[in-house]
């Protein structure tokens, strides 16, 4: 494409210059100033607990807040957590509750296809931050937030979002790292309140933006797909642990209102933990939770569409006595991805029902999940012998 034929008419010019320009700060400025004056900054210990809390309270404002409250609706806040999460969110500069929202329901209802923000069909690039940076057509009217539009805080927080996020953001660390070395007596203050606003400020932004960028590029790109393959979303372990537990992907699209991202009792969800802890004491009510059954029956019904072609993949690399010593268990494994088929729609069935599914019945079907498992590790060490 020539450059005359660029459309920079689609650029936006405001979002570019900042995202663009924060990353590129603290990747010079940042480590620069901390290199050369790492030495005569004094109160290192305030300057990487204040890091910390903005980090946390940032992050969790957006998975907590922007994703989980006001995207989904998962469960009911009061207002000290609306406020904290409105103006811990702004501070992050992904946005107003109210935009961000707009585009994530978009995404959910389109996902993987062109009317998808961030569709990942078109590349990392464009999932992870393009779809910032350029305006592919004009924006349409935002029609899918009337609920947020009558909340007074949200509409708040829409108006002065930027406002609110320089002030918190920047000038508030920068002005908490004047004030503790002005207390304690430190021969430049100004250090230790340029080392606030840099560390806390500025590099915890870019920090913060590019874990929240991660769901939509990685998780749609790289990770496990446990209950469905109908689309992109993966679940991916290692993303939830930069991302509060946002990182259980493909859980999240096929449960989208579920309060819980990370469904498994293992799994790492600090937002689940938080919610979960703010109910107890009250700042939070009506945690909306998928029933065991639906979420058994979505990963018994993807384990029986992917058993058998996972087995007759691996048996095609089989040679011919490794199948005969294998007959068996191939056999088993065809006739248990039809069973869990079966089982999978009667599940099914029951969750819309509302008919109570016994616990004993649920250990067996787990059971069953590990047999698949098992018989599935059998053949790829079959396969590896015959490789070998």
């Amino acid at each position: 494409m020539k450059f005359k034929n660029f459309p920079i008419y689609r650029i936006e010019w405001v979002t570019s210059a900042f995202l663009i320009g924060t990353a590129f700060l603290s990747l010079t400025v940042v480590p620069w100033f901390i290199w050369t004056y790492a030495k005569d900054i004094q109160g290192w210990g305030f300057i990487l607990a204040l890091f910390t809390f903005y980090y946390f309270a940032t992050g969790i404002s957006i998975t907590l807040g922007y994703h989980r409250l006001f995207s989904h609706i998962s469960f009911k806040a009061k207002w000290p957590v609306k406020v904290f999460v409105l103006i811990f969110g702004a501070a992050s500069f992904e946005n107003s509750a109210l935009d961000w929202s707009a585009d994530h329901r978009i995404h959910h209802k389109h996902v993987d296809e062109d009317e998808d923000p961030y569709d990942i069909s078109k590349g990392f690039f464009y999932a992870h931050i393009g779809w910032l940076l350029f305006r592919l057509k004009p924006k349409p009217p935002v029609t899918n937030v009337k609920d947020l539009e009558a909340d007074p805080l949200i509409m708040l927080q829409h108006r002065y979002v930027q406002w609110i996020g320089l002030v918190v953001g920047f000038i508030l660390p920068a002005a908490l790292g004047w004030g503790y070395a002005v207390l304690n007596g430190f021969t430049n203050p100004g250090l230790t309140a340029m080392a606030c606003f840099l560390i806390a400020g500025l590099l915890r932004t870019v920090i913060v933006q590019q874990a929240t960028f991660c769901i939509n590029s990685l998780c749609h790109m790289f990770g496990r797909q446990p209950y469905s393959h109908g689309h992109s979303a993966r679940d991916s372990a290692w993303v939830a642990w930069l991302t509060y537990g946002e990182g259980y992907h493909n859980y999240h699209h096929e449960f989208q209102h579920d309060y819980r991202n990370g469904v498994k009792p293992w799994q790492f969800d600090p937002t689940k933990w938080v919610i979960w802890t703010l109910s107890k004491v009250g700042l939070v009510q009506d945690l909306r939770r998928v029933p065991d059954s639906r979420i058994l029956a979505a990963e018994l019904k993807e384990k029986s569409r992917t058993l058998g072609n996972d087995v007759d993949h691996l048996v095609s690399r089989l040679d011919e006595r490794s199948r005969e010593l294998k007959a068996s268990t191939i056999a088993a494994a065809h006739a248990l991805a039809k069973d869990l088929a079966h089982r999978a729609e009667a599940l099914k069935e029951a969750a819309i029902t509302k008919a109570e599914v016994g616990h004993d019945t649920l250990q067996e079907l787990r059971g069953l999940l590990n047999q698949a498992a098992e018989m599935l590790e059998s053949l790829r060490q079959a396969d590896a012998s015959a490789v070998a």
